[in-house]
């Protein structure tokens, strides 16, 4: 792979209660400490942002491998809960949910797709840099006819 640059631009106002933004060529959002943290709250957090990227990673590489096996997609959506567990560990579980064109599906691009659900997060980068940071990473998808 070539090596990549990307540049993020990141201001803050003020102090903890205060709020910033990170942007970037395609990407703008606010940023701001959590309530919790004592900050503001009115804007997204870093845990957020880690996990977006994971999100993000995951979806576009899995509709990638879609695409290249030619699996009639109608739809794809996907939730992504994350959890801190107590000892600090970060744990994300994917559910995306594929919805195969009716009139073009067969039941091998059925079987396909459930498996690319998990290889896509084997192949996303996001998903592998996090994973060797002890982060679990797991994915309960399923894939349905459209209606």
């Amino acid at each position: 792979m070539a090596k990549q640059k990307i540049t993020l631009s990141t201001v803050w106002y003020g102090n903890a209660k205060g709020n910033g933004n990170i942007k970037s060529d395609n990407f703008q959002t606010p940023i701001a400490i959590p309530v919790l943290k004592g900050g503001s709250g009115e804007g997204v957090e870093p845990k957020q942002l880690l996990m977006s990227s994971a999100a993000a990673c995951y979806l576009m590489t899995l509709v990638y491998m879609l695409d290249q096996s030619r699996i009639p997609v109608f739809e794809l959506s996907m939730v992504t809960e994350g959890e801190t567990n107590p000892d600090g560990h970060l744990t994300i579980i994917h559910r995306p949910h594929i919805i195969l064109k009716n009139s073009e599906s067969t039941s091998q691009n059925k079987v396909m797709a459930e498996t690319l659900q998990q290889s896509a997060e084997e192949n996303c980068q996001i998903g592998q840099l996090l994973t060797k940071s002890d982060v679990q990473i797991t994915v309960e998808g399923y894939v349905s006819l459209e209606p």
